[in-house]
């Protein structure tokens, strides 16, 4: 999805700086372009690409949960592992005090309770607003995608190309700052 965003941004005329974690998709030719592989490397980048953005979009899958400790190497076989998680950084909220007049854009995988978890997160992120979409988008080109506000609308995009997705995501953009 980040992909596709850039790729629609950059045929639209704007500078993109893509953040991007491990892929075997190639950057599309134009975006500046840095790779994280860790949530704390992700909010590192995070907080020095603000320094120049007009707009962040926060398209990255990240784990919820990281291990405890991180291990060098291989762990033998042979004995019972017992692996202790922590909850990992939120990005997109850590980063909301710096918002500014900035459009912050974020994206929601939900399976439960889906519209009612979203509208709840859009809220907490301190977003313009939030992409949902289905856990099938992930490793595919299609998906069910919704746009959810602030104030409760919703936007339905139904299912669409990641392609279609990401043109929709930046005529909401491009119209907010159009509105400011």
């Amino acid at each position: 999805m980040g992909c596709r965003l850039a790729e629609e941004a950059l045929r639209r005329g704007h500078a993109v700086r893509l953040l991007a974690g491990p892929t075997c998709l190639e950057p599309p030719e134009g975006a500046e372009v840095a790779a994280f592989e860790t949530v704390d490397e992700l909010q590192g980048l995070v907080v020095k690409a603000l320094q120049r953005a007009d707009c962040l979009v926060m398209a990255a899958a990240v784990g919820d949960y990281k291990p405890l400790r991180r291990i060098r190497g291989k762990i033998k076989k042979g004995r019972p592992l017992t692996l202790k998680l922590v909850s990992t950084t939120d990005v997109l909220a850590s980063v909301a005090p710096a918002k500014g007049k900035r459009i912050f854009v974020g994206f929601a995988v939900e399976v439960k309770d889906s519209l009612r978890n979203a509208r709840r997160k859009v809220k907490a992120k301190g977003v313009d607003f939030l992409v949902l979409n289905s856990p099938e988008s992930f490793g595919s080109d299609k998906a069910r995608f919704t746009l959810v506000f602030p104030d409760g609308r919703t936007r339905r995009l139904g299912i669409a190309s990641k392609e279609a997705a990401a043109a929709a995501i930046l005529d909401e953009v491009e119209s907010l700052f159009q509105g400011r």
